[in-house]
Formats: C-alpha cells, sequence, structure tokens
C-alpha cells in the first residue's frame, strides 16, 4: 500500500522509487540524493491507524474512543429501570398534593364528559384542548361568550369554530386530527346531531343540575362538579355514589375547583389560568 500524503505537503510523491526508501505505512524514508540534489528533509512519522480485526489497520473509521466494562443488571433488578411515565393528555389543574392532574380527551374510542359548572372552566378546556392538536367545535346557543375565544386561539388558524345548536356538521375526526366537541346548550340540552365516537370527543356543560342530568351522568365517562346547591350535592353523590363527606364537600367548593369523578375513582382538582388565559377570560368564577 502506498505511503499517505504528509498534511502541509499536497501533491508529493510517495517515497517508492527512492534509494533507501520503504513502501511501508508510516516509515520514514532515507536521507541521500536525487538526481544530483540533495533530498528533502523526511517529514515526521504518521501515527499508525488503530488496528481492527485480524491486526490489520482500520481506514476511514475515524479513533477509536473508550472501552467501558459492559453493564449488567439481575433480573431482579429490572423494575428499578421503569420510567414514571403519567397519563397524556391536557392538564386542567393541580391535585391536592399540587401534582399536575391530566385529562386526555383525545381517545380511540368514543368519550363523554359531562362538566356541571361555570362557562369559564369549560372555556379554559377547550383552550387546552386545541393545544393539545385538538380541533375543538363549540355548539352554544350563545356565540357572544365564545366569540373573542374563537378569534384569539390558534394564531389566526379555525381550530376552534362555533355553531349554533344543532348545526355541527361532521367532523370528520381521525387519530391525525381529533376533535372536542364542547356543547353548551343550557339546562336541557337536545340530542346532537354529531355524538362521541373514535377520536372525537364531547364535552357537555351544564350550569346547574336539571331534570336531564342524571340520565347525562349516568351515560358519561367522566364527570365534573363544581360548586351547587346542598340539594343538587345530595342528588350528584346518590348518582355517582360519593362518599358523604365528598358529596357534601360539594355546596362549599371555591371557584376553579372541580371534582372530578367516575363509578371507580375520584379527584379534587384546582384549575389554575396561565396569564393569557387570565388576559382572555378573566378570573376563575363559578356564576357566568
Amino acid at each position: 500500500m502506498s505511503t499517505a500524503t504528509p498534511p502541509g505537503a499536497p501533491g508529493t510523491q510517495s517515497g517508492a522509487g527512492v534509494p533507501g526508501a520503504s513502501n511501508t505505512y508510516g516509515a520514514q524514508p532515507a536521507s541521500g540524493t536525487y538526481g544530483g540534489r540533495a533530498a528533502a528533509p523526511s517529514p515526521a512519522p504518521l501515527p499508525r491507524p488503530p488496528a481492527g480485526r485480524g491486526g490489520r489497520p482500520r481506514f476511514g473509521f475515524g479513533l477509536v474512543g473508550p472501552r467501558r466494562d459492559r453493564h449488567s443488571v439481575s433480573v431482579e433488578q429490572l423494575d428499578a429501570l421503569a420510567l414514571p411515565v403519567g397519563d397524556d393528555g391536557m392538564v386542567i389543574g393541580v391535585d391536592a398534593e399540587g401534582r399536575p392532574a391530566v385529562l386526555g380527551v383525545n381517545r380511540p374510542v368514543p368519550y363523554d364528559v359531562a362538566l356541571i359548572g361555570g362557562l369559564w372552566t369549560a372555556q379554559v378546556l377547550a383552550l387546552r384542548a386545541a393545544a393539545t392538536g385538538a380541533r375543538v367545535a363549540v355548539e352554544t346557543g350563545r356565540a357572544q361568550a365564545w366569540t373573542a375565544l374563537a378569534q384569539a386561539a390558534g394564531g389566526g388558524q379555525p381550530c376552534i369554530t362555533l355553531h349554533d345548536v344543532g348545526r355541527v356538521p361532521p367532523q370528520g375526526a381521525s387519530a391525525g386530527s381529533p376533535v372536542v366537541v364542547v356543547r353548551d346548550c343550557g339546562m336541557r340540552p337536545p340530542r346532537g346531531r354529531v355524538v362521541s365516537a373514535p377520536w372525537q370527543s364531547v364535552v357537555t356543560l351544564l350550569p346547574y343540575l336539571s331534570p336531564v342530568a342524571p340520565r347525562l351522568l349516568e351515560k358519561s365517562s367522566l364527570v365534573g362538579v363544581q360548586r351547587v346547591s346542598p340539594d343538587e350535592a345530595v342528588q350528584i353523590g346518590r348518582i355517582m355514589n360519593l362518599p358523604r363527606h365528598e358529596h357534601e364537600a360539594l355546596s362549599t367548593l371555591a371557584d376553579g375547583v372541580t371534582l372530578w369523578c367516575t363509578p371507580d375513582d375520584r379527584q379534587f382538582v384546582m384549575t389554575q389560568a396561565t396569564d393569557a388565559e387570565t388576559g382572555l377570560l378573566g378570573g376563575a368564577r363559578r356564576m357566568d
């Protein structure tokens, strides 16, 4: 193999043909004369490249990094390598210990949420659902209460659209384009034309416990309850099978606090608005 050209001497010939020169990689040519002239000073020897398999030089692979002993653990220690990954979705507030409470609304199965609470909380949920990449369709009889929100969300993109009651068109939800339908239709919301479906969740807002609420709560996958009257708290506790101390607390909840519950689990959550949300929606409130 011919000798590599030393750095800083482009175009020079290898030592082959020079009396006393060696064709071994990195060898120094012998001094002497060539054609009656003194030979050029001998270049410094080049470093030998790292050896590959069989002791042969490894060309084109760069320097070999440091070698470390392999790490291994026993089967009993594998559980210690697990990562504490929680649920995915949108952050709806913090729990009693100050930890983030997360609600996943983009699901591959139909998902219905009923919220007995205020418009402020429903609008925060709509904003945060849009922030996760969902398209939000709001079915409402008070469009003026949602117009500023729809215009401000998405930076000019129509990620939150408003529709009259009963006028929500098919949304074409998919895994790549999930949809959240928010129904703000008063105390007695009519049956919606657009229902929950894979990748299409429906959030129904009720300002108070209405005659249609028991049926709605029973068929919902998740129920959120904000401050209600003591009589309403008793009815909700019976429907959702809440312990006495929890349904009694429903009549004393602060603004922004919601009890999120399923038949098997319950959690009080405080929704804390960001600066942008406060500037757009104002402070947390139960009444509108």
